[in-house]
């Protein structure tokens, strides 16, 4: 009998996770689309991100990182072979990001691999959905294929290679539609000839339309303008701080 893995993009699905369905869940705990992400291991790249958490986000504490997620990354790396993994992902960039990094870990781990995302993209995503609708998403999950293409996902962000990385996305298309959506968001986050990107000049647009500094109802809004970047509190609280600090 196969081992049966549940890969969760973060804590909240976990906790919201049905009971009827089997197996072992790993949280790939990250926001791998906002800041930071150097590294020729992955060793390399866990200081890089703790270093950057550390810096960026309040609330976290010497050792938090490497003790929560750096633990969830390290056991997909040793599930065994043969196994059926699921990766619970949705069509954001942060999910993306997030799952391009994981499909590296698992680069060479000879497993059946199978994707599980809500039917539509929407800025609640895995959150909006009842057990029910959560048992529908893994019954009808997708099975991976175009492997190799789909690794190059993560090298290429890596390395901010964002023409080639919209080239694979586009080149997927028919397979992964949501890909190109995510991708080309990533690109127009990068800022560029005086434009700060779109997320910092969509928060500016905010502020403007909603004439406040409060963050709670800037906050909503941007989730409801850009959730195609899945950001939560965390991330849109230090694009504010870097449009002040502009």
């Amino acid at each position: 009998m196969k081992d049966h893995f549940h890969i969760l993009n973060g804590d909240a699905l976990k906790s919201q996770f049905p009971t009827t369905i089997s197996g072992t869940q790993i949280v790939a705990s990250e926001c791998l689309a906002d800041g930071e992400v150097v590294g020729s291991t992955p060793d390399e790249l866990y200081k890089t991100r703790e270093r950057f958490i550390s810096q960026n986000y309040e609330g976290y504490k010497d050792g938090d990182y490497f003790n929560k997620t750096v633990r969830e990354f390290e056991r997909i790396r040793t599930i065994p072979t043969g196994s059926e993994v699921c990766l619970w992902f949705e069509d954001d960039l942060f999910c993306q990001v997030n799952l391009w990094f994981v499909l590296h870990l698992l680069k060479n781990v000879n497993c059946r691999l199978f994707l599980v995302r809500p039917k539509t993209h929407t800025r609640f995503g895995f959150g909006g959905l009842n057990q029910e609708e959560l048992v529908q998403c893994y019954r009808n999950k997708q099975k991976l294929s175009n492997l190799d293409r789909l690794n190059e996902l993560w090298l290429y962000y890596q390395n901010g290679d964002s023409e080639a990385l919209l080239a694979v996305a586009k080149m997927l298309n028919e397979s992964y539609p949501f890909l190109t959506p995510a991708v080309q968001a990533y690109v127009d986050s990068i800022p560029h000839e005086g434009h700060l990107g779109r997320p910092i000049q969509t928060l500016i647009q905010i502020k403007k339309d909603l004439k406040t500094e409060e963050f709670s109802p800037i906050f909503k809004e941007f989730c409801v303008r850009e959730s195609i970047y899945g950001f939560g509190d965390l991330q849109v609280k230090r694009l504010l701080k870097e449009l002040t600090d502009h």
